[in-house]
Order: C-alpha cells, then sequence, then structure tokens
C-alpha cells in the first residue's frame, strides 16, 4: 500500500472515531400531531422530523432550528429489539418541559424511523449535524 493511500485510511479513521466520540447519550420519547404550534415557530409548519428538546439543550430558544441526528442504540423496556438500525436528522422545534436532562421527546413520524413505537422509550445517541 501506498504512503498516501495509508495517510489517507489514517486520517478516514480518525474523522469516523471524532464523529463517534461527539454523540450525546440520551433517550428519546415521541409525541403526536399536531405539532403546532411550538415555541420555536408559533403556527409555521416545519414538517414532522422534529424534536422537542429538554431544558438544558433547548437553551432558552437557542438550539431552535439546529439539526440533529438521532439513532436507537437499546431498548428501555420489555419490546425486544425495538431499534431499526436507522438514524433520522431531526430539526429542533419545540421544548419539551417534561423531558429528562438527556431526554428528548422526537415526532411519531421521526420515532419510528429509528425504533418500535410500541417501545415508547429507547436509548440514544445524538450529534448535532
Amino acid at each position: 500500500m501506498g504512503l498516501m493511500t495509508r495517510a489517507f485510511i489514517l486520517i478516514a479513521m480518525v474523522a469516523c472515531f471524532t464523529s463517534v466520540a461527539h454523540a450525546i447519550a440520551g433517550q428519546a420519547t415521541f409525541y403526536t400531531p399536531p405539532y403546532v404550534p411550538s415555541s420555536c415557530y408559533g403556527f409555521e409548519d416545519r414538517g414532522n422530523m422534529i424534536l422537542a428538546a429538554n431544558s438544558g439543550l433547548f437553551n432558552n430558544r437557542a438550539a431552535c432550528g439546529q439539526r440533529y441526528r438521532v439513532t436507537c442504540t437499546s431498548g428501555t423496556n420489555a419490546v425486544p429489539n425495538p431499534c431499526t438500525g436507522r438514524s433520522v436528522d431531526v430539526t429542533v422545534v419545540d421544548l419539551c418541559p417534561g423531558c429528562a436532562g438527556n431526554q428528548v421527546d422526537l415526532s411519531q413520524e421521526a420515532f419510528q424511523v429509528i425504533a418500535n413505537p410500541d417501545a415508547g422509550r429507547v436509548n440514544i445517541d445524538y450529534n448535532r449535524i
């Protein structure tokens, strides 16, 4: 293998590990329509791939419009193998006042991309994109 190829492979590996190292572990639940009004956008419809953030992440609306990639990592209850193996990209549109500091509330449509809705709550990794 040439020196350039080795260097490229090393850089790619470091980039992958760096991306994983910045993931935030937490839990996700979901909420159902209607999704408006929202704390960030009022009655403006922002689609259904959305997230309501816990108060720390929401940071007094500073998180409005930020995008996150969310991936289910495991279940939290008796529903077997709830994760689909997929990730979903979502936009922060609202505050979840009842969410714990490590929790986010996804739209029902976003949740079902990453997990079986019957689970109701799953462990996740999420990072800003």
